[in-house]
């Protein structure tokens, strides 16, 4: 009897293993789990439609799909990797992507995308999921930072009007913020609870780099001139001017949005994605629009850390994952999923779509900007995880708050950055 129970709990935990893993059946079937971190209710819609066409026409190659969270992904895979977890499909943000990649968790996809999807998307792209001689990512998603504007207060205020041809300069930025602002409503409410990576990619258009790679391969961090630039100014307008609200300086974006309704703050740089709140949440009749970032020395340039989709190295069936990537990411269905989730396709044939050329809800103003996206500051820098949420995300903070000026900040960032970095370079 005992050896009939133990049997039979054997024979469970192997059911249980085949359930919660991609791989073969005993019919035959591949069955591949997709782990997808959509989130608002269009984008999951718009995943799991596509999952089923694909069952639909591939019965032999099954794709399951797993909903996951982009609270604390980075610990979540890392736990799955080393545990033989792993789901065979990774949905992901490019700059989580550098230790994985180092790592050897996830597959080299140069031998295994077809020609038509790696020429769809621009090197640029590209460039933000290479590390070393591999790429390890699809980068398929991608969002500027925008100004959400209050049309009607800033046509009543007699301000010129940013267009992504003739944008607003960082300084000139600065002194409409301080002129729209006054007996307790300010021209800017900066979202700055997670400050690192708003300050980074808005700084490319100042020409910032902050981090350099010298001929041996390490990287060091320099806060120079031109990375000052965005700081300073967001410092200034909320310690200075008194023209950037700053009990928002700790908020997340949608903490914003009450405020920004009720006519307090006249413009929020929030990441494009925000429309869709914004469509869902703003008062009836709320006149708003969508303006481009100001530009600096560089323009417009501004850096993004893509969505990426990649393949965990130890899925036993790389081949069929990336012909799933393939259909996922072909131009229809990557309007799809833009428009699921309110963000641009990195893919040059979706871009030209009508639906996201629209001057409704701000379409036109995004897609105009696409050709300005780099790669985010710190995209390969090993260790920036950690540099970030120990080193830069309080000392940008206290910054910003005044806590600190800028000569602290600078000496953190370097001196306390470096020490961090350095652990990843040996």
């Amino acid at each position: 009897m005992r050896a009939r129970l133990h049997a039979l709990v054997l024979v469970l935990l192997l059911l249980l293993a085949g359930c919660s893993s991609g791989g073969t059946r005993d019919d035959g079937r591949i069955t591949l789990r997709f782990q997808s971190l959509a989130w608002q209710e269009e984008s999951v819609e718009a995943n799991r439609q596509l999952v089923n066409e694909w069952n639909a026409a591939h019965p032999d190659v099954r794709v399951e799909y797993v909903q996951g969270t982009w609270d604390s992904v980075h610990d979540q895979l890392l736990t799955a990797f080393e545990g033989g977890e792993a789901p065979d499909i990774i949905h992901d943000a490019s700059d989580d992507l550098a230790d994985f990649a180092y790592g050897g968790y996830l597959a080299d996809l140069t031998g295994l995308l077809p020609a038509r999807l790696k020429s769809d998307i621009p090197r640029r792209s590209w460039e933000t999921t290479t590390f070393g001689d591999g790429v390890y990512g699809v980068p398929f998603l991608q969002e500027p930072r925008v100004l959400i504007a209050n049309a009607a207060w800033l046509r009543k205020s007699g301000v010129r009007i940013p267009t992504p041809d003739k944008p607003w300069s960082w300084a000139e930025f600065r002194r409409i913020t301080e002129r729209l602002s006054g007996r307790g409503k300010y021209g800017v409410a900066w979202p700055l609870k997670e400050p690192v990576s708003a300050t980074l990619n808005l700084s490319l258009s100042a020409g910032g780099q902050l981090f350099h790679r010298g001929l041996d391969g390490k990287v060091t961090v320099r806060f120079g001139a031109a990375d000052q630039t965005v700081p300073r100014t967001i410092h200034d307008q909320a310690n200075t001017d008194r023209s950037a609200s700053p009990t928002t300086l700790g908020s997340g974006g949608s903490d914003t949005l009450p405020g920004f309704f009720g006519g307090r703050y006249a413009m929020v740089p929030l990441g494009f994605s925000y429309r869709q709140q914004i469509v869902q949440q703003a008062p009836k009749g709320f006149d708003w629009q969508v303006l481009p970032a100001p530009a600096g020395a560089a323009g417009l340039t501004q850096g993004v850390s893509p969505q990426t989709l990649s393949i965990a190295e130890d899925c036993a069936h790389k081949k069929e994952a990336a012909e799933f990537l393939d259909f996922l990411l072909r131009p229809r269905n990557m309007v799809r999923l833009a428009l699921g989730d309110w963000m641009l396709p990195t893919g040059t044939q979706a871009l030209e779509d009508p639906a996201l050329r629209t001057t409704r809800h701000g379409w036109a103003t995004g897609t105009a900007l696409a050709a300005h996206l780099r790669p985010a500051p710190a995209q390969t820098v090993r260790g920036y995880p950690e540099w970030k949420d120990k080193v830069a995300t309080p000392a940008l903070q206290e910054y910003y708050s005044g806590a600190i000026g800028l000569g602290e900040l600078r000496e953190r960032l370097e001196e306390d950055g470096n020490l961090v970095l350095a652990r990843y370079q040996r």
